[in-house]
């Protein structure tokens, strides 16, 4: 199956989805490669970046699930990756 390069950025409002955010990532866990996590005090955010590679449709779900928990706002960019035959 032909997998994607994306990069999931999330903003954290509220510390109300922690844990369901924290769940989801974990069940997803197997398509990321990496995860940073900022936390912005001073505005009282948290900045998460996920770096994935998986199928188009496996990042759309994530995605989706993510922007549905109240507080987290998501955006989803892809890489210009040429295609092999």
């Amino acid at each position: 199956m032909e997998t994607r390069i994306a990069q999931v950025g999330i903003i954290l409002n509220s510390n109300e989805s922690v844990d369901e955010l924290n769940h989801l990532l974990s069940q997803y866990a197997q398509y990321i490669i990496g995860r940073m996590g900022i936390p912005y005090r001073e505005k009282n955010i948290s900045i998460i970046s996920i770096a994935m590679d998986a199928p188009g449709d496996i990042i759309s779900a994530l995605s989706g699930k993510l922007g549905m928990l109240p507080g987290v706002s998501t955006k989803t960019i892809y890489a210009k990756t040429k295609q092999t035959d």
